[in-house]
């Protein structure tokens, strides 16, 4: 058996054989000449002049295996439905959707915006841009029409691939009206809209824009598309993550390199097998659901299981009957989920037979302790913490029991995978630090392979954003806080940046509060992280009125705190909204004018905000103190 050690610094002191072998797991239409080029730092490109493409790896290439093993498994408890399609079925209707985006005009490097909820209909379309070459950017179904209409004016899709309504905990979601908005506010709309109508919520099509999914689907049933060979730098889809900017980063991933690090990962640390199951409980429109709802399980030739709904409907124990019925080996949650589930009826968890389960994986956010302990005893099974961001596209901290088995660490993501070089940097000096010192983590590049290549059309910002924050070094910041225990151990410690984390979904407050300030009454405001013991951390947003005495009335300053959360409803989706919005007569700040965002989570979580030395005037946090 490898040693975990070991297998980590090859990869990074002999980078060019560990990924030459690596590059083995999948296939090549045409070889690469150059395992890495890293001439122009910090922008790597990995497996030059090799030629390969995503759909094949994911579907084609399993067909000789068994053409009637299952592939995609659909469960919806929203609409009360299931279905499987073996890889043969996958294929036909992956191609069938290819046919259809081609004879919109898409082709290799155009781009198509999928807004779609949990269908299958969602990962057809994502295959199908593949197999063609174009590039997909897939967008949450929770997004409102500003912020879907801002990332449809940065990837200038040709089409957009859309359906009626989604679903969630029983309440029909319309997303056409959503759509319909967000293109009326879009300078680069796009040519065409593909909707899927499934019935849930009429809407009226756009002549001359708007075409039925179904009808296309039965005009070009049966066509074979041939596959688009890519080079391995090429784009595969644009992705777009929250930044401390209003304006959304595009996080470009390539083709090969992510080929390779997802059936690499499959392996090493999930330890999937062809022609087993594979349950992940993210969404489409988040990395995790990219890389390990679609891509990954596929890649390995394992059957993905697509799930529509909640963990808790029609009952608690909704999921463990999946891995039940479905002989799931590998499942992956957010802890989320779990603290939601710990206030069901425990013995849900001893109701459904659960011998297929290996190991239990969570991601998304930091894993409390007293989580992973009640659901390691629930379950019985191994529970393996990962940590990573949509920019990296897979684990960057993970046990790896497919390279070496070693005990996990109740609240710690354990190790660094092979091909990240991270460290515990000080972000004052640059320098690392050692065994139980707090630092930021950083990585030193090149990033491996599957990481962003670059900012969707902005490389400056690419450098600017990860690349810029540590004096006197060029490595890439994930802005969160670490340390490494005496064992080797890695921990997480929260943001160093101004995004937050709520259950699961990262947002970033600067977004949040343009969209508070816009309303007329609000002169500024701060949002911050505050944390949560269901979702991990919660927004709570205080406001600065421009006319403070017109709102005096604890009625009136209910009505307006309504009105502001309807207004960050309409721009940014329910997902953005505060838990609550507190009016104060100040926010507390250094006398540079800089928000003193730490000191207010602090007072919000009850802990000591700290040295106060530089806030301008002291009483302002007292003032906070005293409307929580």
């Amino acid at each position: 058996m490898a040693n975990l050690e070991s297998v980590h610094r090859r990869s990074i002191e002999q980078r060019d054989e560990f990924w030459q072998g690596e590059a083995k797991r999948v296939h090549w239409e045409t070889p690469f000449e150059q395992v890495l080029d890293f001439t122009n730092p910090p922008f790597a490109r990995w497996f030059v002049g090799g030629k390969t493409n995503l759909c094949y790896n994911a579907v084609d290439r399993w067909l000789d295996a068994g053409a009637d093993e299952a592939a995609l498994i659909w469960v919806s408890t929203e609409v009360d439905e299931r279905k499987t399609y073996s890889r043969r079925e996958l294929f036909d209707e992956v191609n069938a959707t290819a046919a259809m985006l081609r004879a919109q005009g898409v082709g290799p490097g155009d781009r198509v915006l999928i807004y779609m909820p949990m269908i299958p209909s969602a990962v057809f379309a994502m295959l199908a841009c593949a197999r063609l070459g174009a590039i997909h950017s897939v967008v949450f179904g929770g997004f409102a029409s500003v912020n879907l209409a801002s990332r449809i004016d940065d990837a200038k899709p040709k089409v957009i691939f859309s359906a009626d309504a989604g679903s969630r905990a029983g309440k029909v979601t319309p997303y056409k009206p959503l759509l319909d908005k967000a293109i009326e506010l879009c300078e680069h709309p796009p040519q065409s809209v593909i909707i899927h109508d499934r019935g849930l919520h009429a809407f009226e099509p756009v002549a001359g824009r708007d075409v039925d999914y179904d009808g296309l689907r039965r005009a070009y049933w049966g066509q074979t598309v041939p596959v688009q060979w890519m080079e391995s730098s090429d784009p595969s889809y644009v992705l777009y993550t929250s930044g401390t900017t209003g304006k959304p980063k595009g996080v470009q991933r390539d083709t090969g390199g992510y080929a390779v690090a997802l059936a690499s990962s499959m392996d090493y640390i999930f330890g999937g097998k062809a022609g087993e199951t594979f349950l992940c409980t993210s969404d489409i429109g988040w990395v995790v659901g990219h890389s390990y709802i679609v891509y990954g399980p596929l890649i390995a030739g394992m059957a993905t299981i697509l799930y529509e709904g909640t963990p808790v409907r029609p009952d608690g124990g909704i999921l463990w009957q999946l891995v039940q019925d479905y002989k799931v080996t590998v499942m992956f949650s957010a802890p989320t989920a779990i603290r939601v589930l710990k206030k069901q009826d425990p013995a849900l968890l001893k109701k459904y037979d659960l011998s297929s389960l290996r190991a239990l994986y969570m991601a998304g956010e930091p894993l409390d302790e007293p989580t992973a302990v009640w659901i390691s005893e629930g379950l019985g099974k191994p529970i393996i913490d990962n940590y990573w961001q949509t920019e990296t596209g897979w684990p960057i901290l993970a046990a790896q029991p497919g390279i070496e088995p070693r005990p996990t660490k109740f609240g710690s993501p354990s190790f660094p995978v092979y091909g990240f070089d991270v460290r515990v940097i000080d972000e004052q000096t640059g320098q690392d630090l050692g065994a139980n010192q707090k630092g930021v983590v950083a990585i030193v590049p090149p990033l491996p392979p599957g990481a962003m290549s670059t900012v969707w059309g902005d490389d400056t910002r690419f450098v600017d954003t990860y690349f810029s924050s540590v004096p006197g070094r060029q490595v890439y910041s994930t802005f969160d806080w670490g340390l490494v225990d005496g064992d080797g151990y890695w921990f997480i410690l929260g943001r160093t940046d101004d995004v937050i984390n709520v259950a699961g979904h990262r947002l970033g407050t600067r977004e949040i509060e343009e969209s508070v300030n816009s309303h007329a009454a609000v002169a500024e405001s701060a949002v911050v992280g505050v944390a949560d013991s269901l979702k991990g951390q919660v927004a709570v947003a205080f406001a600065v009125l421009k006319q403070p005495e017109a709102y005096e009335s604890d009625d009136a300053k209910s009505a307006l705190e309504r009105e502001v959360m309807k207004v960050v409803d309409s721009q940014l989706g329910a997902v953005a909204r505060p838990s609550r919005i507190l009016f104060v007569n100040a926010l507390p700040k250094t006398r540079s004018g800089k928000v003193l965002r730490r000191a207010i989570v602090a007072v919000c979580e009850g802990r000591d905000p700290g040295d106060l030395t530089t806030i301008e005037d002291p009483s302002t946090l007292q003032q906070l103190k005293e409307t929580l």
